[in-house]
């Protein structure tokens, strides 16, 4: 019986719907915008700044985590987004 070797999931590239969003940040933690997933939302967050590239960095979020505080760029932008806007985005690793 032969045995197949299976690829490690670390090596393979994650699927865009398996990335991680600005809502998986923990506070204090950075990351790039790679792309956004709603085409409804993304106007919207392009217009606030959140273009791919951009550093992102989770300020804070609210007693009951909804709505969270980024901060984008070098510039110290603050943005408070819901926690469904903020799942839009997504991070690159």
């Amino acid at each position: 019986m032969a045995f197949l070797r299976r690829s490690s999931p670390a090596t393979a590239p994650a699927p865009v719907s398996l990335r991680r969003t600005a809502n998986d940040l923990q506070v204090g933690e950075r990351a790039t915008v790679c792309c956004l997933k709603d085409p409804e939302m993304a106007l919207k967050l392009l217009e606030m700044g959140c273009i791919p590239g951009t550093q992102v960095r989770l300020a804070g979020r609210a007693p009951l985590g909804d709505p969270l505080m980024l901060v984008l760029g070098d510039e110290e932008y603050t943005l408070s987004l819901r926690v469904s806007e903020a799942a839009t985005i997504q991070l690159k690793d």
